[in-house]
């Protein structure tokens, strides 16, 4: 089971300690010699003040931050958890995500979601009501440009009429979409138009403020995964989505090596292939010394695909 670090360079509050080129190159660094198999990033490009202070958190943009990751590692994989899909034009995340994939020699992971906040949807100008609808027919049009060939595409408001998107990523046909979200929606999306879903265990408040279903533990995953396969075999899909978890803990649960050693195995034995650990500490030292003790109590103990 591959095993994923949330990246710490989102912290405003701690500038001088995670937003340095320093630290990037050296967090980094230090995971891909540790054993992860890939660092994340999230996308809040323009939050609200409100949101903000009431727990939400910063994000630098996805790209910038996997390229300079990537610049600092040869083999550590550079994914979003998650990328708002509907926030900006699908071209012009194709082109993104296929120079970061071309130049990175293939390390791309994409986890795309619809988002939830209705006010950073305003700031970006893009219809939250319509964020499924767009969310859909925006996954169709980055498939179609990250094809590397000439591409046609009717959109809603935009047209492609033999564009070319080159080179187009390393991968083929293209990087690994996953698709984020606990409702049936998102699972029927992940089936129909994706190569993984992207779960996370939520509690109340967060599946609320998230506008998401609540998944609370492995037997709200379990019905996930039943729902995802009896979909499958719906829509004549021969083989499953992968599953990767968004993070292997519950908000606020903070389980002992033990416990995350035998949870990672019972997430294996549901078919889980992947998921993210979040790794605490007010200083990069701090953060840092977390990590290889993760690695020496929890990595060094479990199965690595």
């Amino acid at each position: 089971m591959k095993i994923n670090a949330t990246l710490p360079f989102d912290r405003a509050d701690q500038p001088e300690e995670f937003m340095r080129p320093e630290a990037i190159t050296e967090i980094a660094s230090l995971l891909e010699r540790l054993g992860f198999a890939g660092g994340n990033v999230t996308d809040h490009p323009c939050p609200t003040g409100r949101w903000l202070d009431s727990g939400g958190h910063h994000a630098q943009d996805p790209f910038v931050m996997l390229s300079l990751v990537a610049a600092a590692t040869t083999r550590l994989r550079l994914q979003t958890g998650i990328l708002v899909l509907p926030y900006r034009n699908p071209f012009i995340t194709a082109r993104a995500v296929a120079s970061l994939d071309y130049f990175s020699r293939g390390r791309v992971t994409l986890g795309l979601g619809a988002g939830y906040l209705k006010g950073e949807y305003r700031a970006l100008g893009v219809d939250f009501e319509r964020r499924n609808e767009i969310m859909d027919e925006y996954l169709r049009a980055l498939k179609a440009a990250l094809s590397g060939e000439e591409f046609t595409f009717q959109g809603t408001g935009y047209e492609a009429l033999g564009n070319r998107v080159q080179p187009g990523p390393f991968q083929k046909p293209h990087p690994p979409l996953l698709v984020g979200g606990n409702s049936r929606r998102a699972i029927r999306r992940a089936v129909e138009l994706a190569d993984g879903w992207y779960p996370f265990f939520t509690g109340e408040q967060l599946s609320a403020t998230s506008r998401t279903a609540s998944m609370s533990d492995e037997t709200d995953l379990a019905t996930g995964i039943a729902y995802l396969r009896e979909h499958c075999e719906k829509t004549g899909r021969e083989h499953p989505p992968q599953i990767v978890l968004g993070s292997i803990s519950s908000p606020g649960e903070k389980p002992s090596p033990a416990a995350l050693i035998d949870k990672i195995g019972q997430l294996r034995s549901m078919g889980v292939s992947g998921a993210a650990i979040h790794i605490e500490g007010n200083t990069r030292t701090e953060w840092c010394d977390n990590a290889e003790r993760f690695a020496a109590d929890v990595l060094a103990r479990i199965p690595i695909d």
